[in-house]
């Protein structure tokens, strides 16, 4: 893409946001954002969760949120650190240690979703619950881990968008070219976390969705997956995959499945509706 000397010149320059991947550095211990992040939406998305299950006809307890919380750290990190691996950088593989290299980064969605939901079907199954409900309340809290996460990125100053000329573009250290590009971990933030979280609460307590199992989690993926399909136009493939030879990214490829379950989630929802509503 061939960009003019006067975007460069007006682009913002990352460097003078003054932003730092570690918030706080002890010497012997450095904490990161991207670690605090994910703290930050695990324990928002706790509280909120909390918030919802005090409502009437509830699929589960107090005590199930709390349990849960272990469930999703464990399937977040395991499923998230593999699905990365597999998917998008399999030489990995080659030295298996680098696998539980968390700090290196290299972390995918679509594989923390999945841990996440491996985690809800072994508590539905041990406590006698209804797994599609559970996934209806826990899709509602996942916004906050998503706007977090993508906020980290942008500090950490990776994951950058496409070069563009657009005034908001930003010029980031790491990118190999220097060109100005967009800020796409934002969109990303924006759409995925703050809307998708709006759209999502609007259901839950404007609506009887929450009534109908697999409508909610049904929007989540909708939701997410149209998010995300469009904003990889503007981010940057992976250097290591590029645009895949079918004309998708890597990323858009694992949405699809995403938009096909929450279509039929959504057309069939009616068909489940709670007993209790």
């Amino acid at each position: 893409m061939q960009l003019s000397g006067t975007a460069a010149s007006t682009a913002i320059h990352f460097s003078d946001l003054g932003l730092d991947p570690i918030a706080l550095d002890l010497g012997i211990l450095q904490i990161h954002w991207y670690s605090l992040a994910y703290i930050a939406g695990i324990l928002l998305g706790w509280y909120y969760l909390t918030r919802l299950i005090a409502q009437p006809n509830a699929p589960m307890q107090r005590r199930h949120a709390d349990d849960f919380v272990f469930y999703a750290t464990l399937g977040i990190l395991i499923g998230g650190r593999l699905a990365y691996v597999f998917f998008y950088q399999p030489e990995i593989l080659m030295h298996p240690l680098d696998v539980f290299k968390l700090w290196q980064g290299g972390m995918s969605f679509h594989g923390g979703a999945l841990g996440v939901s491996v985690g809800i079907f072994y508590m539905a199954r041990r406590d006698g619950l209804s797994w599609l409900r559970i996934h209806d309340y826990i899709a509602c809290c996942t916004p906050f881990g998503l706007f977090f996460g993508r906020l980290a990125n942008f500090v950490n100053g990776e994951l950058w968008g496409r070069p563009t000329d657009v005034p908001w573009a930003v010029i980031f250290p790491s990118a190999p070219d220097g060109l100005p590009r967009h800020p796409s971990q934002l969109y990303e933030a924006g759409l995925e976390g703050l809307l998708l979280g709006l759209i999502l609460a609007f259901f839950f307590w404007r609506t009887n969705a929450r009534n109908q199992p697999g409508k909610l989690v049904g929007i989540f993926l909708l939701g997410y997956g149209l998010s995300r399909f469009f904003v990889e136009f503007f981010r940057e493939p992976d250097v290591q995959l590029g645009t895949l030879s079918w004309g998708l990214t890597m990323g858009q490829t694992l949405t699809l499945p995403m938009l096909a379950g929450g279509v039929y989630l959504i057309a069939t929802s009616a068909k489940r509706r709670s007993i209790d509503a």
